[in-house]
């Protein structure tokens, strides 16, 4: 007798493939929430410089610890009377303002690791061990009891989207997974069956096919936000075409690089800020426009911070805490944790306040409804979403 599974593996579903973009036909395999909650995560890749980023202006330490990289707290995005943030950030003011931007500062694992790739293996896993640095991710390990889908945009598949079941594809361009022959391919969908699975099937392909031109037509489409031109912004930028066009992902990922800011910090770490907060500001711009800000979260890290001493090069080294971002409409803004002391060092840096793995945890429980990371469960969790 055939099955389901069979059938399915069989079916013109599959055979589609040629014609029809990767995620799209997994999506009409597995036939995903199109209006579902989304998760965005950005990963600011180098070490972002998370003390002239959540800047304590008030602490009289800040200025002793950078006599040339310290901020002019006039200049600085206020978050509270005594933090601010990077002036470089202003245009996430309207977010800020309006209780959409959560600022958590102090962000790290105990015993912190400042090598790059073991530092980014901790944070993409979640895991300490060794054999579980090179495994899971933190996502996929999620995203596996449903099978859920996960875009990788810009690159490729990260180690946190990665999972036994659920499907992870990566790409750099929208035109890369575009359908480049729908006329042959509807062709092939044929009539409505009688046959409940078989109809089944035809119907899930046709969906295919409609998100694939809608895709198209989007591409071809020079209207909507304006966004800026930086790499990160058109990123996201392809993050909101694949939305509008309905397309069922659940997570989508991608990176900003150069913060290994080790000397002449002070101009690139504006600049890499900037185009941070113009590609954030634009995204949400666009989603708000298209009512579709509604069903996201963004969440942004860094795999560490950078020391709180400026070095002789008017940079700053590899550190330990950093701090991450978490944004959208139904997020519980404003700053969120404590700001780590100045002056109660571990060997030289600060300690941290908020576990990351809280933060990944409430971000799954509160907003993806997905089950908490049972081997993090009992860590704190910080407030992140309102109600």
């Amino acid at each position: 007798m055939l099955s389901r599974r069979s059938f399915l593996k069989s079916s013109s579903v599959l055979a589609l493939s040629a014609t029809v973009p990767l995620f799209v036909t997994r999506s009409a395999q597995a036939a995903p929430d199109k209006d579902g909650r989304v998760l965005v995560v950005v990963e600011m890749d180098g070490g972002n410089d998370a003390l002239n980023t959540v800047v304590p202006h008030a602490d009289a330490e800040y200025a002793k610890l950078r006599p040339r990289l310290k901020l002019d707290p006039k200049r600085l995005v206020k978050v509270t009377d005594s933090v601010g943030l990077h002036p470089a950030l202003k245009p996430l003011d309207k977010l800020l303002g309006a209780g959409q931007l959560a600022v958590l500062p102090g962000v790290g694992y105990p015993n912190p690791n400042r090598s790059h790739f073991e530092s980014m293996a901790v944070w993409h896993t979640a895991r300490f061990e060794e054999a579980e640095l090179r495994g899971y991710g933190w996502l996929g390990r999620a995203m596996d009891p449903g099978a859920g889908h996960l875009f990788a945009v810009g690159g490729e598949v990260p180690t946190a989207l990665r999972g036994r079941r659920s499907s992870a594809v990566a790409f750099k361009r929208i035109e890369e997974v575009l359908l480049t022959d729908t006329t042959a391919a509807k062709a092939s969908v044929g009539s409505e069956s009688t046959d409940d699975l078989l109809a089944y099937v035809r119907r899930q392909a046709v969906d295919a096919h409609t998100a694939a031109d809608k895709l198209a037509s989007l591409t071809k489409d020079k209207g909507g936000a304006s966004y800026p031109q930086s790499e990160l912004a058109q990123r996201l930028k392809i993050v909101a075409k694949l939305m509008k066009a309905g397309v069922g992902a659940r997570v989508f990922y991608t990176q900003q690089g150069s913060y290994d800011t080790h000397s002449q910090q002070a101009f690139s770490h504006s600049d890499l800020l900037g185009e941070f907060a113009g590609a954030v500001a634009a995204f949400f711009a666009d989603l708000t426009e298209s009512k579709l800000a509604d069903r996201v979260t963004l969440l942004s890290f860094s795999e560490f911070g950078r020391t709180v001493k400026e070095n002789g090069s008017a940079g700053t080294d590899h550190g330990t805490t950093g701090a991450c971002f978490v944004v959208g409409p139904t997020v519980a803004g404003g700053l969120v944790g404590t700001m780590p002391s100045l002056t109660d060092l571990d060997k030289g840096e600060p300690k941290m306040t908020t576990d990351f793995r809280g933060v990944y945890n409430r971000v799954l429980a509160d907003w993806m409804n997905l089950p908490t990371d049972e081997p993090t469960a009992k860590i704190a969790r910080p407030t992140l979403f309102k109600g």
